[in-house]
């Protein structure tokens, strides 16, 4: 947001907090964002890279002088908290994890997700009606479209069929129930499996079984409550215009290593 043009003296004096106050800098302004770790969308907070929606958000908030910080914990807390507006926003939401945030028109990225299995399965993700042949791992409060999201609604508690990680670590609760043969599949952001199980010294351990489509647009959601959330996703909206059309959006991803879906 840019600073409104200020008077000429003499009123310029009398108009200086007024002018400074539309400055999210000179108010010391801070967004909360928040998220559970979903790297490479958003890393662990502190690192020196704390994810690809997190390090846009920082650069595009700066632009206002508005000072991003970013938390990580369960994915269900955090939707509970943007929702009654303890926290600005929630990094990497769909619309259907919470269709009352408010969205951007644009998203960020699309989220690919995909049914990953151990090398030695010869299972394949062809429908719905597939997945009676597996026990499927997800995780609590994420959304994979209306399609999965009904079958894990309906077999929720059946634990030969799907099986619901909660808490910081969910996605790795789920590997390694993959990995002890407790899990048959687990379906997750193609990002996302890549990039932990490199980060944990095991790419190419898993075999990709197949996806889902369409994949779901991904966004900064911003809370419902906060009347200053308009006004922040207008902001990411133009600045996220800016960084697609100039490349600095192309070279984050580049940066992570991966490729724009």
């Amino acid at each position: 947001m840019q600073l409104r043009r200020c008077l000429p003296l003499p009123a310029r004096i009398l108009s200086l907090l007024a002018c400074l106050a539309l400055s999210g800098l000179a108010r010391g302004e801070t967004l909360v964002i928040a998220a559970d770790i979903w790297c490479p969308i958003n890393c662990e907070p502190g690192s020196a890279r704390p994810g690809i929606f997190v390090e846009l958000a920082r650069e595009i908030f700066a632009e206002a002088g508005i000072e991003v910080r970013y938390e990580a914990r369960n994915w269900a807390r955090v939707l509970q908290e943007v929702r009654r507006g303890e926290v600005n926003a929630a990094v990497g939401a769909g619309v259907e994890d919470a269709p009352d945030f408010i969205f951007t028109p644009t998203p960020v990225a699309l989220s690919r997700n995909c049914f990953y299995t151990r090398q030695d399965s010869t299972w394949h993700f062809t429908g719905i009606e597939a997945l009676a042949d597996v026990r499927l791992g997800v995780i609590n409060d994420y959304s994979y479209g209306e399609a999965l999201n009904a079958y894990v609604a309906e077999q929720r508690g059946h634990v030969d069929r799907v099986q619901v990680a909660s808490g910081d670590k969910a996605l790795d609760l789920n590997l390694s129930k993959l990995a002890h043969r407790r899990l048959d599949a687990l379906i997750e952001n193609s990002w996302v499996v890549q990039s932990r199980l490199a980060a944990l010294g095991r790419s190419g351990e898993l075999r990709e079984a197949g996806c889902r489509e369409p994949d779901v647009p991904i966004y900064l959601a911003f809370s419902p409550a906060l009347k200053d959330s308009p006004r922040y996703a207008e902001l990411f909206e133009q600045g996220l215009r800016r960084y697609r059309a100039d490349g600095r959006l192309q070279t984050l991803l580049q940066a992570y290593g991966v490729e724009k879906h």
